[in-house]
């Protein structure tokens, strides 16, 4: 072999290696930015994904935000009660003021009585609703009042009436004591029974029958039977005056 081919064949080995060489760099430098690349998608992806949890966070923490916003809510409502109650506490309390107002006012007016020493101080309570005091040198002997009807009392052979509309009546004596059937001023019938201790009924007779029913129940009670008053006592007296 001559020196010249020696040559060339030595310089093809040395361009054969250099390719390789430089083919192996490429190799390498490629996988390494596929290394970057592959790293840098993972870091992305966690990058993307740490944004996700915040986010997805923040989106659970808005819910823990309602929930706290529900629960004062409830906790609002819970105080508008007590202010409810409050309010209606407050409501109840002047009522009951406005009440002891009415029994602590000064009476609607004062009238003697048949006796010629008692008088009576009468009240005005509400509607058809009145109080008559029965006061004697200073001191309070009896009170009725008038609910849901008239109001009678036999106060010693004293009786009297109040009724609906706050009227005082008064008279002395005239009494009957049952049980029996006994005549009345204004042409009245009283059938008086005994139906218990302490307890009486009579019932008042007209022309047409049974007009009006007095029933005591251990108090004395009144009626204003057309302009004639009738009052019956837990004795069983009764007594009318025109």
């Amino acid at each position: 072999m001559s020196s010249s081919t020696t040559v060339r064949t030595a310089r093809r080995r040395t361009l054969r290696i250099a390719a390789v060489a430089l083919a192996a760099a490429a190799g390498l430098s490629l996988t390494a930015c596929s290394g970057s690349d592959a790293a840098g998608a993972k870091s992305a992806g966690r990058t993307d994904m740490g944004m996700a949890a915040a986010e997805s966070g923040g989106a659970s923490s808005s819910p823990g935000a309602q929930g706290s916003d529900a629960k004062a809510s409830p906790g609002a409502k819970a105080d508008a009660k007590p202010d409810a109650k409050a309010a209606a506490a407050g409501k109840q309390s002047g009522s009951a003021h406005a009440t002891g107002g009415g029994k602590a006012a000064s009476p609607v007016r004062t009238q003697r009585l048949a006796d010629g020493i008692s008088k009576a101080e009468i009240y005005k309570l509400g509607d058809q609703r009145y109080r008559a005091k029965i006061v004697a040198r200073g001191s309070v002997l009896a009170t009725l009042e008038t609910k849901e009807g008239d109001a009678g009392l036999d106060a010693n052979d004293m009786f009297i009436t109040l009724t609906l509309d706050g009227q005082v009546h008064s008279w002395m004596g005239g009494g009957h004591q049952g049980p029996g059937t006994f005549e009345l001023a204004g042409g009245w019938t009283a059938k008086v029974t005994k139906i218990g201790e302490l307890r009486y009924r009579a019932q008042i007779l007209g022309h047409d029958g049974v007009a009006a029913t007095l029933e005591t129940n251990q108090h004395d009670v009144g009626v204003d039977a057309n302009g004639v008053y009738i009052v019956l006592s837990n004795g069983g007296v009764i007594s009318a005056h025109k």
